[in-house]
């Protein structure tokens, strides 16, 4: 069984090899993608508990942070109202879940469909974890005659489309403006000047100038720190074009443009998680902790939109919808789930609306591949156009 210490080790090793074979330097986009993905060593690739309620040191714990789907199940049965009427306007009977976690969202969907009479035919899950992969067929073990696991998007999908905090974990650039310049953040390794022929030591920050810039000019000259999310758009630009017929709506922590690039916001967005803990340290335990980014909702829409319509041009890729994550739940029905909740049960699910919890931090973006329609959990409090 590979230890902690071992693992980070030799995740570290494999990371400060490509620096060295890229001449010394790589874009954090590069090292948060290894740090994450190396395949058996990367964060989300190893055998590592990450989803859970209490922490690592806990009786019973031992996750690094918590989703909606694992805090109550009454997220994903609200989330179904949605997509239960996605499905039958777009007159589809496939869900498609895109880094699905512990499985807890599928099996809640899957639940609340089957109650509700909405036939789903397939269920796929796209997710490059194997070690995830397991605990998912565990927990779907009741489904398992219509959910499917690929690694890659076929050429076409007709379906609706769920994403839950999984934007956050694509691989962003780094944008430091200094003394008026701007530069690009990437990673190199410390070498030892008494014995330069030895490993590479820890991690460091080096910036590099380049031509790469934020979408919007960030007033003032004061020092400025930002992402850029070149990953995200492509995955968005190649998922509206692969989606023919249907509808796709992601749930993640982030801003519209003009908040994501506020000239306070001067630290940028990039955060880890570990044992429920957050730091801002990127370059340290690598594969033992998560690295997220917060979701610029702006560049998502925009992404969707100048998608290649292919394989039918006359299909329009548009908006459903924009809001809090509290609003949305609202709209599809979780306050009158409520009603019939226990006090312990009603206690989890306010943090999914409270402003100060997950309420207001965490956003709702809805498309549509086909005509446009009034989606609900858009009815009310629609913020399409702060993007």
């Amino acid at each position: 069984m590979t230890t902690q210490r071992s693992l980070t080790s030799t995740l570290a090793k494999q990371i400060g090899q490509a620096i060295q074979s890229s001449g010394g330097w790589i874009g954090f986009d590069e090292y948060m993608a290894l740090a994450l993905y190396t395949p058996g060593l990367g964060y989300y690739a190893n055998d590592l508990r990450k989803f859970g309620t209490m922490p690592h040191g806990v009786k019973g714990g031992g996750s690094d942070f918590v989703t909606a789907p694992e805090m109550t199940p009454l997220f994903g049965q609200t989330l179904a109202a949605q997509v239960a009427q996605a499905l039958q306007v777009t007159q589809t009977c496939e869900v498609w879940e895109f880094g699905a976690g512990s499985g807890a969202l599928a099996l809640q969907l899957l639940d609340a469909l089957d109650a509700s009479g909405v036939a789903v035919q397939t269920y796929t899950i796209v997710d490059l974890s194997g070690t995830l992969r397991e605990r998912q067929q565990h927990t779907l073990a009741a489904h398992a005659g219509r959910v499917r696991w690929v690694s890659a998007l076929p050429e076409a999908i007709a379906g609706v489309l769920v994403g839950n905090e999984v934007l956050d974990a694509m691989p962003v650039k780094l944008l430091v403006r200094t003394g008026g310049v701007w530069h690009e953040r990437g990673v190199a390794c410390k070498i030892d000047p008494a014995d330069p022929a030895r490993e590479p030591g820890r991690f460091v920050w080096q910036d590099r100038p380049t031509a790469l810039r934020p979408p919007v000019d960030i007033p003032g000259q004061h020092d400025y720190l930002t992402e850029i999310h070149p990953q995200m758009e492509a995955f968005i630009h190649t998922l509206a074009g692969t989606l023919i017929r249907g509808a796709a709506f992601f749930i993640d922590y982030g801003f519209p443009e003009a908040e994501y690039y506020h000239p306070q916001r001067h630290m940028g967005t990039v955060m880890c998680h570990r044992g429920h803990l957050a730091d801002a340290d990127p370059l340290a335990l690598v594969g033992l902790k998560d690295i997220t980014a917060h979701v610029n909702f702006t560049a998502l829409a925009l992404a969707a939109q100048e998608a290649v319509a292919s394989p039918e041009p006359a299909q329009e890729v548009g908006t459903l919808g924009y809001t809090s994550q509290a609003r949305f739940l609202m709209n599809a029905g979780l306050l009158s789930k409520l009603e019939h909740a226990t006090l312990a049960e009603r206690a989890m699910a306010l943090k999914l609306i409270n402003e100060h919890e997950m309420g207001e931090l965490f956003k709702v973006i809805g498309f549509y591949k086909g005509a446009p329609w009034q989606a609900l959990g858009f009815a009310q409090g629609d913020r399409t156009p702060t993007l």
